[in-house]
């Protein structure tokens, strides 16, 4: 896993531009900080920050296809776990290897297949190409948009990296934000391609972006389709049994140490009872996969339920580990520490967005931290509620019901800081069009009844729009650490079959993630099997609510945070009493402070 970034100008000549593309590249240390590199041509100027997994001595980058005289430069991040299948494929097809790297494979790839490169690809995966013959630029996405890749227009051509901050070192991009922007971050309805970032854009994910001389040209080279599902129960939950395996299986491969996040519930218990086998068939019957939970110190005395947790984590967690026969572990955080300025300055940076969930965003960031003292790569269950339908939208009449995006209805407005009304960003407005803009991408089935089609619309804008939020942060948070994580719910070939299945067949037991819960048989305890859906602990200690709020009113003294938040909202959550604080009102106040830090980090333009 590594950071990429550089730059194609047709007007200019790059090749005395080393400290620019040195600068962008050093943003991304965190990301890669094994071993870094740059590259520089006429009209191309091509970085990379190395986190070594595969090869460590062998996959250095940027790599070139010739050393004498480059054709082909590449800078890779992600992994492609078909890399052994596709290195066979084409050393038949003629091409010679120097490396046991993936990033080597996914080089000659391209000098094999050019710009259909990517449909040949399984992983996750953020890279760019640039061809010298052809003088072409070739940046590509996975296809769930896992890694992430972002990207500015320059003179004569554009700027990408793997993060924002890598764009901001570039002379001619700036840290600008518009009304648009603001909608964006705030209107909580994730779309891919604008951020809040004017001028930043994404790369679809499954999108492939191509520059040339002629121009910029987009595509898409993957996306969820509607096929006929004809499997019944007993075929279903065998082929899912199978692809969740492989998925596991394959990513379970590295040179450095690997472990996996356990929390104990039904998606990383699943999903640690796999790896901890299969790492048992390649290393003998005592091998043991570690594994991590986190909590807090007063969670068993100060727990209390809201609307995303209805449990303590740590019990679950304990007796998945000890049935699977993991080697575990669980970080343990004051809650106090998530107040540390240095720690919630740590997140904003990482993120670079205002947008977060604060004390879980911390901690995860602490946690990521501990992980990476024992290990280099973490699996994680990420992304199994939205392929299985474990959300509780997609089981409420309610959500199911109503005309816009169900995470709002859990939310609601309180976990979007309320914005100043002078503003008149007309946020409804916004969100109505943007959820009839999301109803009019999801595919119809022939034969589909309204009630199946409804589903398959939750499920849609759940993984294309609900599942990119928790992806950011789950790379965001990680990488900041230096640590890779893997999500094997993610595997395409296993969205697309899930996505598919009807509704009977995700819900037959009469609940959420039926087919994951079927395929666990024997994975797990019944106790995690028919657990109820917790969300990613918070703490519920008076004290950190209490420091949370004098935080807040000290980023309500900044005037450019009172010209952006609607102050007398957010004071009546300063009012509240500590031990009463709620979720929802909470999360508001989280907002307005890393709205403050991330204003006082990146001074960004505000052209509103």
């Amino acid at each position: 896993m590594c950071g990429i970034t550089g730059w194609v100008s047709f007007h200019r000549d790059a090749r005395g531009q080393a400290p620019v593309i040195e600068a962008m590249t050093a943003t991304l240390i965190p990301r890669g900080p094994d071993a870094g590199g740059v590259w520089l041509g006429e009209h191309a100027a091509v970085g990379h920050r190395r986190l070594a997994v595969v090869d460590p001595a062998g996959g250095v980058q940027p790599m070139t296809d010739r050393p004498d005289e480059p054709a082909v430069v590449l800078t890779y991040s992600g992994e492609v776990y078909n890399h052994h299948a596709l290195r066979a494929e084409l050393r038949n097809l003629g091409h010679a290897f120097r490396t046991r790297s993936d990033t080597e494979v996914v080089l000659r790839a391209y000098r094999q297949w050019g710009e259909d490169v990517a449909e040949h690809l399984e992983g996750m995966f953020a890279f760019a190409v640039w061809d010298e013959r052809a003088q072409r630029l070739l940046l590509v996405r996975d296809r769930l948009g896992v890694k992430p890749l972002f990207w500015a227009a320059v003179e004569g051509g554009l700027a990408f990296a793997s993060e924002p901050k890598a764009l901001f070192a570039h002379p001619e991009i700036h840290p600008r934000v518009d009304a648009d922007g603001l909608r964006e971050a705030y209107g909580l309805l994730f779309n891919t391609g604008p951020t809040v970032w004017s001028g930043v854009r994404e790369v679809e994910p499954g999108g492939v972006l191509v520059l040339d001389r002629g121009g910029i040209r987009e595509r898409r080279y993957w996306q969820l389709e509607a096929r006929p599902h004809d499997d019944d129960r007993d075929t279903t939950v065998d082929r899912v049994r199978e692809l969740v395996a492989t998925a596991a299986h394959s990513q379970l491969e590295a040179d450095v140490p690997v472990c996996s996040l356990l929390s104990g519930g039904l998606d990383s218990t699943v999903l640690t009872a796999l790896l901890a086998g299969e790492l048992r068939l390649r290393e003998g019957p005592d091998a043991r996969i570690r594994s991590y939970a986190v909590d807090y110190s007063d969670q068993a005395e100060e727990f209390t339920g809201d609307v995303l947790r209805t449990g303590h984590d740590t019990p679950f967690a304990a007796e998945a580990g000890a049935y699977i026969g993991t080697d575990h572990s669980t970080v343990v955080l004051d809650p106090r520490s998530l107040l540390d300025p240095g720690h919630r300055r740590a997140v904003v940076v990482a993120r670079d967005s205002p947008i977060g969930v604060g004390d879980m965003d911390t901690s995860l960031h602490l946690l990521f931290g501990r992980i990476r003292q024992h290990s280099t790569v973490a699996l994680s269950g990420e992304a199994a509620d939205e392929v299985f339908g474990g959300y509780p939208w997609f089981h409420n009449p309610e959500a199911l019901a109503a005309s816009t995006f169900p995470w709002l209805l859990v939310t609601g407005d309180e976990a979007a800081m309320p914005l100043n009304p002078e503003l008149d960003l007309r946020i409804g407005e916004f969100r109505d069009d943007t959820y009839a803009d999301a109803l009019a991408a999801v595919p119809h089935a022939d034969g589909e009844t309204a009630t199946e089609h409804r589903q398959r619309e939750m499920q849609h804008v759940s993984l294309t729009r609900w599942l990119r939020q928790l992806l950011h942060r789950k790379d965001r948070l990680s990488m900041a650490q230096g640590l890779e994580v893997r999500v094997p719910y993610c595997d395409h070939r296993l969205v697309e079959y899930a996505f598919n299945t009807t509704w009977g067949l995700k819900s037959f037991d009469g609940r959420e993630k039926s087919l994951l819960r079927a395929t666990g048989a024997g994975l797990a305890p019944d106790s995690v099997l028919y657990r109820p859906k917790n969300h990613y602990p918070a703490t519920h200690h008076p004290d950190y609510n209490r420091g949370l709020q004098e935080m807040a009113r000290d980023a309500l003294s900044v005037p450019q945070v009172r010209s952006l938040a609607d102050e007398s909202v957010i004071k009546a959550s300063l009012g509240t009493p500590p031990e009463r604080l709620e979720w929802g009102h909470r999360l508001r106040l989280e907002r307005v402070v890393d709205l403050a830090l991330w204003l006082d980090h990146h001074r960004p333009e505000l052209a509103l």
